[in-house]
């Protein structure tokens, strides 16, 4: 381990310039590593806090050579990194988490059938390759069920909702037929999420179980701890460490989870596996020992793990979307309430501006 260890003053490479990459560039910072961004969007708000960046297309060899001979190591601040960029990467430097982590993440059928594998629950679910199989998926899945892209979709989107056979035709074309899964709806009471971080030696850390909003399918709102059963947290944490496991991940990572009820007993089912840093853990920025952040840069820095002990009896996370980030003076006056913005522009319908984190003391 000795030798994958990064030492202060290292340069650690990121893909992608929003606002994960961004975080995760200060935290890296804070403990004397150097940044070196990658991103094809020159306006990226990474790029603002990293010591080096490097505005080119994922397919651009030449450029991602020179990116990986400038860095000590590469990670990722989102999921739909093509498998050729980062093959060329690995050819060059260390990528943490590998290859293995995001062949299976970026596919939502191989994630489920995983999270099986390992014994847990997740929705009925059959994959889709033309309208013809969708239709007969519906009636063997039954509806309503949910059609969703198997790659390339976040924030809801690539998905429609099938509440009877006759919105087939309007589901496929929607998804432009691309390659697809079905899933069965999952009646829940709530969402939840486990967010950790697996070392390079194995060594998992994870952090109090999130309780999550939704509202038109973007995150609002997390509260950390879920106001779940002790033995349903147990069991989410349990899920995640053995999925972490199963990846050989490196980094930090969360997994979405429904919470339903049966005979009185909560029921977990998996939804998604995120192979990154995730929107409902940055209540960890003020409300835990160590940040998600920091702790997936002291994880793929070969670095030993950081306390998730949490601060207070409980935190609540805010998104800032769109309009909402007009009320930061408001939030800056507010006693106990930290702000986060993310250095973005334009405050578009839907776009995440920053957020708010408020822990709760008493």
């Amino acid at each position: 381990m000795a030798s994958a260890m990064l030492a202060p003053g290292d340069a650690i490479g990121i893909l992608g310039g929003g606002q994960l990459g961004r975080m995760i560039a200060l935290a890296a910072a804070r403990l004397g590593f150097r940044c070196h961004v990658y991103a094809p969007e020159p306006e990226s708000p990474a790029f603002d806090v990293a010591a080096r960046h490097t505005v080119a297309a994922y397919d651009n060899e030449l450029a991602l050579r020179q990116f990986a001979a400038s860095v000590a190591c590469v990670t990722f601040e989102f999921e739909n990194v093509p498998a050729a960029t980062l093959e060329t990467l690995a050819a060059r430097a260390p990528v943490r988490p590998g290859a293995k982590a995001l062949s299976i993440c970026q596919d939502r059928v191989l994630e489920k059938r995983l999270a099986r594998e390992l014994g847990a629950r997740t929705a009925d679910f059959a994959t889709v390759d033309s309208l013809a199989e969708l239709k007969l998926r519906i009636g063997q899945i039954g509806a309503p069920a949910i059609l969703k892209t198997r790659r390339f979709g976040y924030d809801g989107k690539g998905q429609a909702v099938l509440r009877r056979q006759e919105d087939a035709e309007r589901a496929w074309d929607s998804v432009k037929g691309a390659s697809s899964i079905i899933e069965s709806f999952v009646p829940f009471e709530r969402e939840i999420s486990v967010v950790a971080a697996r070392a390079l030696d194995g060594a998992v850390k994870t952090f109090a179980v999130t309780e999550n909003e939704h509202r038109e399918q973007i995150l609002r709102r997390s509260v950390a701890p879920a106001a779940i059963h002790p033995s349903t947290a147990r069991e989410a944490l349990a899920i995640a460490a053995r999925l972490g496991a199963a990846l050989d991940y490196v980094g930090v990572f969360a997994v979405e989870f429904f919470v339903g009820a049966e005979g009185g007993s909560e029921m977990l089912y998996v939804n998604e596996i995120a192979p990154r840093v995730h929107n409902s853990g940055h209540w960890t920025l003020d409300g835990a020992d160590t940040s998600q952040f920091e702790q997936h840069v002291r994880a793929i820095a070969g670095l030993p793990l950081g306390s998730t002990a949490m601060r207070g009896m409980g935190v609540e996370m805010v998104n800032l979307i769109g309009a909402d980030v007009l009320r930061w003076p408001d939030i800056l006056a507010e006693p106990g309430a930290q702000l986060h913005l993310y250095g973005k522009g334009e405050a578009r319908p839907g776009r995440k501006m920053g957020h708010v984190t408020r822990i709760l003391r008493d």
